[in-house]
């Protein structure tokens, strides 16, 4: 049997890439909740803000050591699965993705030492610098992946010779006109990711009895943060959607299903899109809902899927229903995020059970919704790798199937037990809790910075960091 070389290239890459995208996701918010607990620590003089910190930084590395290692093989592809797209668009997309690791990861690997094992050793001060510093260095990352992946979307800033793009202006490259609506869109998404993570493990602290200080401080903490941006990222992802009609209707086209450009859009709540019949089929509709939502216009008119030929429409199942699931998770964080509130506000929020039951098993919400937005965001650009520039088909290195579906079978299994492994440690590090069992005391003459009176020594404090995460430094 023939194997589409090109089908499964994109299928190791998506498998990849929805494996990866999952750590960044987690440590750009994770890493700006510990710089929090850090700033919180040194103002208030609080231990319990410490001992959190030690706690999260614990399970930060080891999601920063998967995230690397998966993070290693998306640029590995790029020559060997891809060579005619790094042919084509290296000479754009390689210097933005090369800044992300010299100045973001080169920041967050020369600060993380610091922050993993800094603890009684450096002054409070430059230790909340060093949880800073790692922070920032998450965000500069997202900074110049989402960069490059927004200039892929609406490339601008070049110009074609011999069929290879040469960058003109830089700051119309980086600052492309979709990149202001998807990096705050990516970067919110990260944060309440890990809020509905720290929301689950404070809750499970609290329904168990355990840990009880440290858990309702992860609860205050998760739902006062959501209630705030989990709203607020609707407002952005609404731009963010206006933004992507404007420059990629048919990814918006194929997102709601909308076939007929001539009429005003419904909103399609439900529906089975019927690609060779060009038409919805069971569909469950709010009449102009579409068109209000995106032209603020009773009647307003956008292009529908058969205002193109069929070859240049993107697959419609994939970003119809992953949009949807995305939306729905949204919707479902808003309202876990405001009872909360209501809840805390009433004085009942650690004593009602029916909330925090469910609450306690909302951690894997965030992942979800990234990776369907990540699949509405790649699947609606298609059939372009680079949006109106470079077709998906043309991008691909001269491979046989048979051996693009080998290393996809390899991945599968590998990325299997490193992320079985990885997941199973992290749970492990969360039944241990905040005051888990610490590691030995210096030994002699170990420089350390002097103990405070009322602070607890090394024995008690320093961070039990393990075999496995200390190599990634």
């Amino acid at each position: 049997m023939d194997l589409d070389p090109l089908l499964i290239s994109r299928l190791q890459f998506a498998f990849t890439i929805i494996f990866h995208i999952i750590f960044p996701t987690f440590t750009i918010g994770l890493s700006a909740y510990i710089a929090t607990l850090c700033v919180m620590w040194m103002r208030t003089g609080k231990e319990h803000y410490r001992v959190l910190a030690q706690f999260w930084t614990k399970i930060f590395a080891v999601s920063f050591a998967m995230g690397v290692v998966s993070g290693i093989v998306l640029s590995y592809q790029f020559g060997t699965n891809w060579s005619r797209y790094s042919a084509v668009l290296g000479n754009v997309v390689g210097p933005m993705i090369g800044f992300e690791v010299e100045v973001a990861f080169f920041l967050e690997a020369t600060f993380l030492g610091l922050l993993l094992f800094g603890w009684n050793r450096v002054p409070p001060w430059l230790h909340t610098l060093s949880a800073i510093a790692v922070a920032a260095g998450t965000l500069m990352s997202a900074f110049w992946i989402l960069s490059a992946n927004s200039w892929m979307q609406t490339p601008v800033g070049y110009e074609m010779r011999d069929g290879i793009a040469y960058p003109l202006d830089w700051l119309d490259i980086v600052f492309n006109p979709s990149f202001f609506y998807r990096l705050p869109h990516m970067v919110t998404a990260a944060y309440l990711t890990t809020s509905f993570v720290v929301l689950a493990v404070g809750a499970r602290y609290v329904l168990a009895g355990k840990h009880l200080e440290h858990g309702r401080t992860m609860v205050r903490m998760a739902v006062g943060f959501a209630a705030i941006v989990a709203p607020l990222q609707l407002v952005i992802g609404d731009q963010h959607g206006l933004n992507t009609l404007k420059h990629q209707p048919m990814k918006i086209a194929a997102i709601e299903a909308h076939w007929d450009g001539s009429l005003p859009g419904e909103l399609v709540l439900f529906a089975w899109p019927d690609e060779k019949a060009e038409t919805n089929r069971f569909a469950v509709t709010i009449p102009h809902g579409a068109s209000i939502m995106l032209t603020h216009s009773w009647d307003g008119l956008f292009p529908g899927l058969t205002s193109v030929p069929p070859q240049d429409r993107p697959p419609v199942l994939p970003p119809f229903f992953a949009f949807r699931a995305m939306v729905g998770i949204g919707m479902l964080m808003i309202l876990t995020a405001l009872t909360g509130v209501w809840l805390w506000w009433r004085g009942r929020l650690f004593s009602t059970r029916w909330y925090l039951w469910p609450a306690q098993h909302v951690w894997w919400l965030g992942f979800v919704a990234v990776i369907c937005g990540w699949i509405v965001t790649e699947t609606g650009r298609q059939p372009w790798v680079a949006y109106g520039l470079l077709r998906t088909a043309d991008a691909v290195s001269p491979l046989a199937g048979h051996t693009v579906a080998t290393t996809l079978v390899l991945f599968v299994l590998v990325y299997g037990v490193v992320g079985s492994m990885g997941l199973y440690y992290i749970n492990r590090l969360i039944m241990r809790g905040p005051d888990g069992p610490a590691i030995e005391p210096p030994s002699a003459g170990t420089p350390r910075w002097p103990v405070e009176p009322g602070r607890k020594t090394s024995a008690e404090t320093a961070l039990s960091i393990p075999v496995p995460s200390e190599r990634i430094t």
